[in-house]
């Protein structure tokens, strides 16, 4: 079977979710082959959905670990509004063993 041209198209539907977004973004951001501009990506789309109070926690957690970034590049995703208490604290741990 060969992917259809149009399976973008297909692919989005209502039945597409928060979880599957925030999923993606967290494999993104632990693919080995994920160059700079691709973790640069997921950080701002990071960025924009804990700013809307969403909580793509794995993701954060996964950029934390790529050494890529400066550290106060992804540390800055713990003072958006929709990071939580605890999400800081496993930001920080994570941040803490780069070192």
């Amino acid at each position: 079977m060969h992917t259809p041209a149009d399976y973008p198209e297909l692919a989005r539907t209502e039945d597409d979710s928060t979880w599957n977004d925030n999923k993606l973004l967290c494999l993104l951001a632990e693919h080995p082959g994920a160059d700079l501009m691709v973790l640069w990506a997921v950080r701002d789309a990071v960025a924009a959905k804990l700013a809307e109070s969403e909580r793509p926690y794995a993701a954060v957690l996964a950029l934390a670990g790529r050494t890529e970034l400066a550290t106060e590049e992804v540390q800055r995703l713990g003072t958006l509004r929709g990071a939580s208490a605890r999400l800081r604290t496993r930001l920080d741990r994570r941040l803490a063993l780069r070192a």
